[in-house]
């Protein structure tokens, strides 16, 4: 194919999503402008190395089927959580709400998954409840993440006992887990092929917090997205997962029931 005409596949390609979206209902977002949208680096989510992953494909597809034009950015999440807020970013992905959050921020949802409680097989910990109740145990966790409402409170308490360990991801975490500085961690699917490590298997086991599954999804700045906007962008995150669209993206990371799981909630 001679490469000017690329473009112009590209182009016929989003009219005809948009045609698609628009016999639906429901009109597109407005393109009139490149709209800004921040991946961070998590196991499966999205490998800066690789330029790959699931909110990777997620961007993609909301970039195809809405006609506009995305400017991909990677940075920590507790920068993006900044920026979502003061307005200098448009949108991130797989992201969790509370009160706090939905001053500023506006969801569409796509998946939902459970927390973990990683610890040290040496820790002696046989229940979750257990970590707090040891003084000498510390947890590490990302800056700038939330979890499940359990999850949270164990975070938050130890945090106020000063027993908490932040890292910007997750590869410094494993290490220090590794190396005996924290003797836990709160994990999520995405992390499981790291988890597959020998060094890491063989000195760690996993525990369940039992809360509900999390709903996860495109995070819209209130500040740089209008209501009107808002609506329409969930409308396409809504499209994709009723025609299979979103599965399909998780099955190429997960087994498929997994991937049920995580999708149809």
């Amino acid at each position: 194919m001679p490469t000017a005409s690329l473009p112009r596949l590209l182009a016929s390609l989003a009219l005809v999503a948009g045609s698609a979206l628009a016999q639906a209902g429901e009109p597109l977002p407005d393109c009139s402008r490149p709209r800004t949208l921040a991946l961070h680096e998590h196991g499966l989510l999205y490998d800066r190395q690789t330029g790959e992953g699931i909110d990777k494909d997620i961007a993609d597809e909301l970039s195809r089927r809405s006609g506009c034009r995305l400017n991909l950015v990677v940075m920590p999440r507790a920068r993006i959580w900044q920026l979502i807020e003061s307005g200098g970013l448009d949108f991130s992905l797989s992201g969790i709400s509370n009160p706090q959050r939905e001053q500023f921020a506006a969801f569409a949802w796509y998946f939902s998954n459970p927390y973990y409680l990683l610890v040290r097989r040496d820790s002696g910990i046989q229940r979750v409840d257990d970590f707090a109740r040891n003084p000498a145990l510390r947890l590490g966790a990302i800056r700038g993440f939330r979890y499940s409402p359990r999850a949270n409170r164990m975070v938050d308490t130890l945090d106020a006992d000063l027993r908490v360990s932040y890292a910007t991801g997750l590869a410094p975490l494993y290490e220090t887990l590794l190396a005996n500085r924290i003797q836990g961690m709160i994990i999520e699917p995405f992390d499981y092929p790291a988890l597959e490590s020998a060094r890491i298997r063989e000195q760690t086991t996993i525990l369940a917090f039992d809360d509900p599954a999390v709903p996860h999804g495109l995070i819209m700045s209130r500040q740089a997205v209008s209501a009107t906007e808002q609506q329409r962008w969930r409308a396409l995150v809504a499209q994709m997962r009723a025609d299979g669209t979103v599965e399909r993206i998780f099955d190429k990371y997960f087994k498929p029931e997994l991937s049920r799981a995580m999708t149809r909630f």
